[in-house]
This record gives structure tokens, sequence and C-alpha cells, in this order.
């Protein structure tokens, strides 16, 4: 079985830099594909603009999305992602340094999976990522299709 993509959804590039590093640290081997804003996330689920033809059942593992970005906020691509049969089982964990009540509950009310606010500390930050990667990337077990509930 192939490692599956995460997605990692930031706009800004210190916080890329940050989640990338921290992500190596916890040894993750999964491929990781960054998406600058949400249009391009969008792109990249649903396979098209610089993404058509990527087979898009091959899902992300995991994405880690931002709320604030540029062209299409996080909680719209989280909307688009929900409403799209094929997207409702990929893991969504918010990755935010918003401190708003109202978007902690924006996000779950979408189908996010799990909020986190970004520790401001390097070391809290890598060690949110890697108790996030180690649940959601090895522990966590998703349905392989789409099912009838």
């Amino acid at each position: 079985m192939s490692r599956r993509t995460i997605l990692l959804v930031e706009d800004n590039p210190d916080d890329e830099l940050l989640t990338m590093r921290a992500l190596q640290s916890s040894h993750v081997m999964n491929d990781v594909v960054v998406a600058r804003d949400g249009a391009e996330a969008l792109d990249y689920l649903f396979a098209r603009g610089s993404f058509a033809g990527r087979d898009i059942s091959a899902g992300p593992a995991l994405v880690l999305l931002d709320l604030k970005l540029p062209k299409i906020d996080g909680l719209e691509v989280l909307e688009r992602m929900r409403a799209d049969e094929r997207m409702r089982f990929i893991p969504v964990v918010i990755l935010t340094s918003s401190k708003e009540e109202q978007d902690l509950i924006a996000g779950y009310t979408r189908g996010c999976n799990s909020y986190i606010r970004k520790p401001v500390d390097f070391d809290q930050f890598t060690k949110a990522v890697q108790q996030l990667s180690l649940y959601w990337l090895l522990l966590n077990e998703v349905p392989t299709q789409c099912g009838e509930i």
C-alpha cells in the first residue's frame, strides 16, 4: 500500500516552513502537497487547473487547513469538500492562528475533524504536529469508499 499525500493549505511561508520542518522531525514519510490559497486547494482536491489529470480517487490521507486564506477561505474549502461525496471521509484538521470562538464553531459546523490553534513556540508546534501526525496518519482509520450508512 502506498503512502498517501498530505495536503497542506497554508498561505504564510513561515508557517509553511515550520509545518514542513515539524513533519520532517516527526519522521512523516508521506509526500506533502502545498496549496497557498483556497482556490489552489480546491484545484488539487478536484483535479482541476494545474492538477488536471490527477487521480481524484487517490485523495489525500490528511488535509491540514488554515482558515485565513487568499481567494477562497478555509471554511469555504471545507464546505465544498464536505458537499462532495468523494471527500466526505477525508480527515481535515484546521491548523490556524485564529483564537476566534466563531471560527472554532464554524469549523466544526462545516465538518472539520479537529481544530488546532498553532502554538507560537516551535517546540510546542513540533510536538503538536507529531501528535496529530501519529493519530491521523497511523492510528485513525477511514473507509476506503463512500458507502451508504
